[in-house]
């Protein structure tokens, strides 16, 4: 770090944007930060991450003492985070993480063929820790898989198998980590965990999931847009990756639910602007991107229930006041996942003997409203190539029971996807962000509906107890896919 040749053969034209005494500016708290001079680690990526030019400034001058000339990326990115906490919001965490792809490539042009293709692969790296060494993932992502996820995203072609190989077998043998401030190792080992796993500052509650990754986590705005409010039942009804929810756990809860921002927040009290999030609101909050609402055509047992499929494969079930509240929630929702899910990393799952869903990022689309539907198009069209040819090869009565499973998991994954995207080209083609803009709830073919906070939560249709029945839960599991999503 710190090396004087590469400092002087920096281009004097990248900081030709700041004036000469913001520049000076950022490199005195530059040094500051790096030296860790009157500041924690935890404080380096908020002074690094913010979306104005000063901050910019600092985080061009701060990278500068690290030169990462003949270090391959995985290297440069352990190196990089022993000098900082990578925490703060999703969106700051993400554009350190494009500070340091634009200085790695810069110390090595002639590695990776472009900026992007470096930022690429960082953040196919950091997904891939979350895979393999978090908690909560289902089946652990192999390293055909990620080649096969990187397939023609390098400047339109690939990049170099070696190189992926490398990437993978690092992670895969040392989880990626970031340094801690020594008053957060004094800590016990369950609160220090829970905080860095959370990406949170101490004492303070911005995060919502229990990953360490900033491109899987669910940022909770503040200042999000409220689209939609109102009392709701709530029963789980299959848990991540579609696995059974405990028998304990199914029962039916009333909530004040809140759509805000690409979060929904299930609250014990009515919404009150100007009141904190508890610990408890944080937990049963639900993030709805990439996610799909629909009518559960096959629940009987309750009036007026809705589906929700996150895209993490959890299935919820909803029980609203009336059939105009529940098709408004359904419009509302799916608006939202439609209108900001970022696209997710290319995944040639056609050509996996062993199917794994991918990874689909929690962070905001940066695309306008013209690019987003024409990815969602492009999308749709490859699900749909993908879902014809997988039907095409049906597996022999012969094989093995697990080679089914397979072939059902897979043929259940790629029909909902189909639906899914389906239904986000409907809502885009119609206006998207418009639609949230009305008061009402209208979309495609449906009809207007109004949120109502005036429902009693304790009245017997939305918490009437029922007894369980694990029947009803068949549509909810991707192992038996003969019983297919519909959204009507």
């Amino acid at each position: 770090m710190g090396n004087t040749e590469i400092l002087e053969r920096e281009p004097s034209e990248s900081l030709s944007n700041g004036t000469s005494s913001n520049v000076e500016a950022a490199k005195r708290l530059a040094k500051r930060l790096y030296q860790l001079d009157r500041f924690k680690r935890s404080d380096v990526a908020k002074h690094l991450g913010k979306n104005n030019e000063f901050s910019r400034l600092v985080a061009e001058e701060y990278l500068k003492f690290f030169d990462f000339t003949g270090m391959t990326l995985d290297q440069s990115l352990r190196y990089f985070f022993k000098a900082f906490s990578l925490v703060g919001e999703t969106q700051e965490r993400e554009r350190v993480l494009i500070h340091f792809s634009n200085r790695y490539f810069y110390c090595n042009p002639d590695t990776i063929a472009s900026q992007d293709g470096v930022h690429c692969l960082t953040c196919a790296m950091m997904l891939l820790n979350t895979d393999l060494h978090g908690h909560n993932i289902g089946k652990k992502m192999t390293c055909q898989e990620f080649i096969a996820n990187l397939q023609g995203v390098n400047e339109g072609g690939d990049f170099s198998k070696d190189l992926l190989k490398a990437l993978y077998n690092s992670i895969k043998n040392e989880k990626l980590e970031w340094a801690v401030d020594d008053e957060e190792k004094k800590k016990s080992p369950s609160e220090g965990t829970d905080e860095k796993a959370n990406g949170t500052h101490p004492k303070t509650i911005s995060r919502i999931g229990s990953t360490t990754n900033p491109f899987l986590d669910i940022p909770h705005d503040p200042n999000a847009t409220v689209y939609k409010s109102g009392f709701l039942a709530r029963k789980i009804h299959a848990d991540m990756d579609g696995k059974k929810t405990p028998r304990g756990k199914r029962g039916w809860k009333t909530f004040y639910a809140v759509l805000k921002g690409t979060i929904l927040y299930l609250q014990k009290d009515e919404y009150k602007p100007e009141k904190s999030l508890s610990e408890e609101d944080l937990k049963n909050a639900v993030s709805v991107h990439h996610a799909l609402a629909s009518k559960a055509t096959d629940y009987e047992k309750k009036p007026n229930v809705f589906k929700l499929k996150t895209a993490d494969w959890r299935v919820l079930l909803f029980q609203a006041q009336s059939p105009d509240e529940m098709q408004g929630w359904i419009n509302k929702i799916n608006c939202v996942a439609a209108v900001f899910s970022a696209p997710p990393f290319p995944a040639a799952i056609g050509s996996q003997k062993k199917f794994s869903r991918p990874l689909l990022p929690a962070t905001t689309t940066k695309l306008s409203q013209e690019e987003q539907l024409k990815s969602h198009e492009s999308k749709l069209k490859q699900i749909t190539t993908e879902l014809a040819e997988h039907r095409s090869y049906p597996p022999d009565k012969k094989v093995k029971a697990k080679e089914i499973d397979e072939y059902k998991l897979k043929d259940h994954y790629l029909e909902f996807e189909q639906t899914r995207y389906e239904t986000y080209i409907g809502i885009l083609k119609e206006g998207g962000k418009k639609l949230l803009g009305n008061n009402g709830s209208e979309a495609p073919g449906l009809k207007k509906s109004h949120s109502s906070p005036s429902l009693n939560p304790d009245s017997s249709p939305v918490t009437a107890k029922v007894k369980r029945n694990v029947s009803e839960r068949k549509d909810h599991r991707p192992e038996t896919p003969s019983i297919k999503q519909k959204v009507t």
